[in-house]
């Protein structure tokens, strides 16, 4: 019972210290669950799915507060192979010592994407892919 109410102490006091919503959320769903609410009455007072709340005590259950962490999310993957993309940096670099300054813009590296590679990407994540690859 002892243990009990440490893991409880602990528990509030990383309740309060948390800034990130999403783990302040799972951090509750494992002070219920210590406190014997059901995974369907913690899912229904912190409105959320119960499947989530299932994935955090179960994930809390086996490896702890550690279990209770944002894994990395990959995202899609890049349309550009990594041989598209090192062409597409010789391309930038030619072009931009052959030109008087002038930095090419977004616009004309969209349309040598789409007429090289024919992948469409919109204006915005051209310059995401840019920004990944060292580019400002």
């Amino acid at each position: 019972m002892e243990n009990y109410c440490n893991d409880n102490v602990v528990l509030n006091q990383l309740i309060r210290k948390e800034k990130n919503a999403r783990m302040r959320l799972k951090l509750l769903a494992v002070l219920h669950f210590q406190d014997g609410k059901s995974r369907y009455q913690i899912a229904s007072y912190l409105k959320v799915s119960r499947t989530s709340v299932n994935r955090w005590i179960s994930n809390y259950l086996s490896n702890g507060l550690n279990g209770l962490k944002e894994k990395k999310h990959t995202g899609r993957p890049s349309a550009l192979t990594v041989e598209q993309k090192h062409e597409l940096a010789k391309f930038i670099e030619s072009t931009n010592k052959n030109t008087s300054g002038e930095k090419l813009k977004g616009p004309e590296i969209q349309r040598f994407i789409i007429s090289r590679f024919g992948i469409e990407y919109e204006i915005s994540n051209i310059y995401k892919i840019l920004e990944r690859m060292g580019y400002n």
